[in-house]
């Protein structure tokens, strides 16, 4: 089995594990892309190889990114033009009525998800050359959004919540480091890292940290990519040309 199959099925043994999942508190909507974008979610997953420097672990997919293409950090652009993905993606059944799921025909880009693929295809030129070095996976694969349509992260669900997310989160990023085999772990975020080490806690890999691209962060905003060049220096990343 290659290590995108692998991957696929990590995620469907998690998604399969989170379907009764009760977000509690003003969550009304819970949408797992890994379900109704499967063919480009897989299609992703199938970029994966084994033997990586690091990967590169976000919280959870956004509303205007993976919850639209299936795809971590899945601004709709990048993932056709740069990852090479297009694939139907179907409508989910829980659908938010102010945050449509249009796949590849939404017209809105996400940032987080430009600033991080925009700065794969400026250091790395071409999609294979980058999943030689990384891979980029989301801790968790839900999409929590509430009545009005604003997106909850998963640090912020109640705690009984996150008392039956966590654990299976936390397992499948085991099981990602199993298939993947990466020399290190990138958390985009201080959550992801947090995750990370949780999740890792015994295992002899190092976790390091980067700024996340999310434009509710200030200083993500004032040029994201040549801090993000720095943190990876610093860390012992040779590859960095900034």
């Amino acid at each position: 089995m290659s290590a995108g199959e692998s991957l696929a099925g990590v995620s469907t043994r998690l998604s399969e594990q989170l379907g009764d999942l009760d977000p509690g508190c003003d969550v009304t909507h819970v949408l797992d892309p890994t379900v109704y974008a499967r063919r480009s979610h897989e299609a992703y997953c199938s970029l994966a190889k084994s033997g990586v420097d690091a990967v590169l672990l976000g919280m959870n997919p956004g509303p205007w990114g993976m919850a639209q293409t299936g795809v971590p950090f899945g601004e709709v652009d990048h993932v056709r033009s740069f990852l090479g993905i297009d694939e139907p993606v179907d409508r989910p059944a829980n659908e938010h009525p102010k945050r449509p799921v249009l796949g590849f025909e939404c017209p809105r880009s996400e940032v987080s998800g430009r600033r991080l693929w925009s700065w794969a295809e400026e250091r790395f030129v071409t999609a294979d050359a980058f999943f030689r070095t990384f891979f980029v996976w989301n801790w968790c694969p839900l999409c929590f959004m509430e009545e009005g349509g604003r997106n909850r992260t998963p640090d912020k669900l109640p705690l009984e919540s996150r008392q039956v997310l966590e654990p299976a989160c936390d397992a499948a990023v085991r099981e990602v480091v199993q298939i993947l085999k990466p020399k290190s772990i990138i958390g985009v975020g201080a959550f992801a890292r947090k995750r990370a080490a949780k999740a890792l806690e015994g295992v002899d890999l190092p976790i390091h940290q980067i700024l996340h691209p999310s434009p509710a962060s200030p200083a993500a905003n004032r040029g994201w990519a040549p801090q993000v060049d720095r943190q990876l220096q610093e860390a012992g990343f040779d590859f960095v040309t900034a």
